[in-house]
């Protein structure tokens, strides 16, 4: 297929574009030569000093985390289209009264798969509940990726249950902000996935992913590459949605050619409730 793109276009997003986007209380964002270099963003967005924005998506989550006792993390993936019933069946009802039938099939595939929304609200609910009366330093927290679907409904559920829990958001042109169950001073949001994957595993106990599209997958397969490689402790890996999982990757077949060995069958579980989520982790840390 032809294209019309310039092999010099750079590919990478572009750090000013997005800082202008999501600007928020009058930042001044005009160029200033007269500005500190510390204080100036048009400086601070350049090409050339992209490491020392690495440096400050590293630093400014971890020392907030640090200052809120957050130690240890549930994270939690899954699709960020994913619907509550209630809101699933109200976008059936609106697009089969529009008569679009292309419109109407999405919104019943939301509604078939709202259950796992349900569910991951459950398992929020669950591990907030644990951690409740715990003292700081045994605490486990609800960690997202801050987003809308699975994200919401796990940081819901621990919102529900009294608990704190984590958002790591990612600018992009389609998710404006995080979901409103995230606890506000606990709300990241980050410019590279990089850094923000790496925050991820930077304080998780344990992964639980529900059933989700390409972020979900690119999440879940760098954290069972890290494990497997030993270059992360091993953690609990609960597939959730076991038929949607098996269904969607058949890593008995990569073992028959050869690509994985059979113990790494042994890296992650499978799991069709949230208890069942929840007693996989705490036969592995036997809380």
């Amino acid at each position: 297929m032809a294209s019309n793109q310039n092999i010099h276009d750079r590919r990478l997003a572009d750090a000013w574009a997005t800082l202008q986007a999501h600007a928020v209380g009058g930042l001044p964002l005009d160029p200033d030569a007269s500005r500190l270099a510390f204080a100036d963003p048009e400086f601070l967005l350049r090409r050339e000093t992209r490491g020392i924005r690495f440096q400050l998506e590293l630093l400014k989550p971890d020392l907030e985390q640090q200052a809120a006792g957050i130690e240890n993390t549930i994270v939690v993936f899954g699709s960020a289209r994913f619907r509550s019933t209630e809101q699933a069946a109200k976008l059936v009802a609106e697009a089969e009264a529009s008569g679009d039938e292309a419109q109407a099939t999405r919104a019943r595939a939301l509604q078939r798969n709202s259950h796992y929304y349900e569910k991951a609200r459950a398992f929020g609910r669950i591990v907030a509940e644990y951690s409740a009366d715990k003292v700081p330093r045994d605490k486990l927290f609800v960690c997202t990726g801050g987003g809308p679907g699975i994200m919401e409904a796990a940081n819901r559920g621990a919102h529900e249950a009294g608990g704190v829990s984590v958002g790591l958001a990612i600018a992009l042109p389609m998710e404006e902000a995080a979901n409103p169950y995230v606890t506000p001073a606990l709300s990241f949001k980050f410019h590279y996935f990089a850094l923000r994957k790496m925050h991820f595993m930077m304080r998780a106990k344990a992964l639980v992913a529900f059933p989700g599209g390409f972020g979900t997958l690119d999440e879940l397969f760098e954290v069972i590459t890290l494990v497997q490689t030993r270059k992360s402790k091993q953690v609990p890996i609960v597939l959730f949605g076991s038929e949607y999982w098996k269904r969607l990757v058949d890593f008995d077949f990569l073992v028959e050619e050869g690509v994985i060995s059979p113990a790494d069958l042994q890296l992650f579980h499978y799991a069709d409730e949230p208890q069942v989520a929840w007693e996989a982790i705490r036969k592995f840390y036997r809380l």
